[in-house]
């Protein structure tokens, strides 16, 4: 397998998942300033969106969408405990959070990243991505993770746009929840190996 990324965007969430499920695979960096990979490959030849993350399989078919991504990954490392069993009610619910992750923070998160966004407009989607945090520290009181006590995909995704905050300059001091769950999972083995892989981690 190869997954195509860039550090720290939401590629970051499979890069997790895949050292989680033990996975046997290698990364290729993409600059999606030029659309070009570390190898000089035209990164739309792979995905023609032009975004990541995009998993080449083994068999050289392509998956993009971080969501469908991870979900793939967690099914086919089922010992690895990293999604609920297809057909669960527990397992709409880990896909209610991927979701959820998708539509109320991360597409927020991917607007207030335009630098010459309007402060007015600014301002707005900061309120309203509060109003989210808040609703993901409510459901994380008395939880080690988004689902309850096995970490899952979710917490992958999750971390990797709570990890979005500081350059956001998001604060969230408000809810201490949400620090001390970045804290727990960052920690995290495979956690540490993705960041450092990425170029991520201080020093």
């Amino acid at each position: 397998m190869k997954l195509y990324y860039a550090p720290g965007a939401c590629s970051l969430s499979p890069h997790i998942v895949l050292r989680e499920g033990g996975y046997d695979f290698t990364l290729e960096r993409v600059d999606l300033a030029t659309g070009k990979t570390e190898t000089g490959a035209d990164y739309k030849s792979v995905n023609p969106n032009g975004f990541v993350p995009a998993l080449m399989l083994d068999e050289g078919v392509v998956l993009t969408e971080g969501p469908a991504i991870v979900q793939y990954l967690a099914d086919h490392a089922a010992d690895r405990n990293l999604a609920p069993a297809a057909g669960t009610l527990d397992r709409y619910r880990l896909m209610q959070w991927l979701n959820f992750i998708s539509t109320e923070l991360h597409k927020i998160c991917g607007i207030l990243f335009d630098p010459e966004l309007p402060d007015g407009v600014r301002q707005k989607l900061t309120g309203r991505l509060s109003q989210r945090f808040a609703s993901v520290s409510d459901a994380l009181a008395g939880r080690t993770f988004i689902l309850g006590d096995q970490f899952t995909v979710a917490d992958a995704y999750l971390f990797t746009v709570l990890s979005w905050a500081p350059y956001l300059k998001l604060d969230l001091s408000p809810w201490p929840a949400l620090g001390a769950y970045v804290g727990r999972i960052g920690s995290r083995p495979a956690v540490q190996q993705a960041l450092a892989a990425e170029g991520l981690l201080p020093g």
